[in-house]
């Protein structure tokens, strides 16, 4: 009999737990995209946003809300100031919000370092590739400069990997910028045009390696549990910052590489108001995390970029805050290294 009424109470306590409402229970979240419908941050939100209804106890309905404007500050003044901080509101972001060359302009009302962070993506991380034959010419002051290849305006991250192999490591290079897209650079690269340049593109990359004319000169690595790792696919391309380790003595040298390496190591970010309750926080940690290991979530996102790299909360906040501790001479430093080689800064 006593079996029996345990059993009963058991049964009784899982049925009201199991009937126990969530916060998520027929509610609406909103999620603001601080950038215009049709881009990768938009893309990267909106495939969250129809998977979070699928990990998040209750099953929400998100709402997705573009609200563009001056690389993302104009949805993360609205949040900060109309949004009330009830986990009922997610911002999607960018590296340019994290950014705090961005964010400390006199138009933004928010600081990244106070926002609740939920998780993010990354690139997969760059190779730079060079033609065998004009290998030799890096090293060598007397030759004639090796080319690197770049888009227009400001160099992407990975590709200022030659900009700091200038500075630092002796490379002897020069730029030609004004390229339109990685694919023209790459029929640069192999028509001659060029000697050298960097993606993150796995087929691209794959194709011009099996050539055998052209080798990875160096990648810059995936930020994973605070360190840097190599790309598997990269082969035995040596990780940059690991080439760089010792070769800046100013401390503003030294924190401008820190902040581009923090820069390079984030993509697009999830995060809620500041002061978001901690409870809602954890069960959008939770729901991120077993959204990053879902195939189908992985295998659309694959289609949105090859290189795509889901990143839990943590490992976010973690790059978000050391960006907020980096002082303005070190990115004024970068940006001095940047036009002492002739190239654009804004």
């Amino acid at each position: 009999m006593r079996k029996f009424a345990v059993a009963v109470l058991l049964s009784v306590l899982a049925t009201l737990s199991a009937s126990a409402q969530t916060p998520f229970d027929g509610k609406t979240v909103n999620m603001i995209v601080g950038f215009a419908a049709g881009g990768g941050t938009d893309a990267y939100g909106r495939l969250t946003a129809s998977f979070f209804p699928k990990f998040l106890p209750g099953a929400p309905t998100f709402v997705v809300r573009n609200v563009p404007g001056a690389e993302g500050i104009t949805a993360m003044n609205y949040i900060v100031q109309q949004v009330e901080p009830d986990g009922y509101t997610v911002a999607v972001a960018s590296s340019t919000t994290a950014d705090p060359l961005n964010y400390r302009k006199p138009q933004s009302q928010f600081d990244a370092t106070k926002l609740e962070v939920i998780g993010g993506a990354a690139r997969g991380g760059e190779i730079m590739l060079i033609s065998k034959q004009a290998e030799k010419r890096l090293y060598d002051k007397q030759a004639a400069p090796v080319t690197m290849g770049a888009l227009s305006g400001v160099p992407r991250s990975g590709m200022q990997m030659t900009a700091w192999g200038i500075e630092y490591l002796g490379w002897n290079a020069n730029w030609v910028i004004g390229y339109r897209g990685t694919n023209e650079l790459m029929l640069a690269l192999e028509r001659g045009e060029i000697d050298m340049t960097s993606s993150a593109n796995i087929f691209l990359v794959q194709k011009l390696l099996e050539s055998g004319k052209f080798k990875g000169l160096v990648q810059s690595g995936n930020y994973r549990n605070g360190t840097i790792v190599p790309r598997p696919e990269f082969g035995d391309a040596p990780i940059f910052a690991t080439l760089m380790d010792g070769k800046i003595a100013s401390p503003a040298g030294r924190e401008g590489f820190a902040y581009w390496s923090s820069i390079k190591s984030i993509d697009k970010w999830l995060a809620l108001p500041p002061k978001s309750p901690k409870p809602m926080l954890d069960l959008y940690r939770d729901a991120y995390g077993k959204m990053s290991t879902d195939s189908e979530f992985n295998e659309r996102a694959k289609k949105i970029s090859d290189d795509f790299l889901p990143m839990p909360g943590a490992e976010v906040e973690a790059i978000v805050q050391r960006l907020g501790k980096i002082p303005p001479e070190a990115i004024e430093a970068n940006a001095h290294m940047l036009r002492k080689q002739g190239l654009p800064t804004e």
